[in-house]
């Protein structure tokens, strides 16, 4: 599904993947893990956190924030999506916006195809595209 929305979008979409493997107290990955991917973002890009404190925003609100952007010449955007803890107080401090996909847990996976969805879904809203209905 991500595969599916990310060969559909015109914007590039990019997914740089992070894991720390060894077995670690919970605190202790979460940090680590906060480490590693505040390291895999590109400079000069702007930081949205996925995170369940993060705001809750309508389609369209989302596709006016990444026109905001676009129109600002913002070329880069790294979404960050957190592990089974969460994501650290590091990476949260560093958020140019925390955003949340509702209150329910999701899948790594499934956060992926979601997240590519609604990028597809705000540039269709943003080029008046009939894709979205709202």
């Amino acid at each position: 599904m991500y595969d599916q929305y990310r060969q559909r979008l015109g914007w590039t979409l990019t997914l740089r993947e992070v894991e720390e493997k060894r077995p670690l107290a919970a605190a202790v990955r979460k940090a680590r893990e906060g480490q590693l991917l505040l390291a895999a973002v590109p400079e000069g890009s702007l930081l949205v956190v996925l995170d369940e404190r993060g705001g809750l925003l309508a389609s369209e609100e989302f596709a006016q924030r990444m026109g905001t952007w676009r129109d600002r010449g913002q070329s880069r955007i790294a979404f960050l999506i957190g592990g089974a803890d969460g994501h650290d107080d590091a990476v949260r401090g560093r958020a140019d916006l925390m955003m949340s996909l509702g209150k329910m847990t999701w899948p790594h996976m499934l956060v992926r195809a979601m997240l590519a969805e609604q990028l597809y879904r705000a540039e269709s809203i943003l080029s008046n595209h009939p894709y979205h209905r709202g």
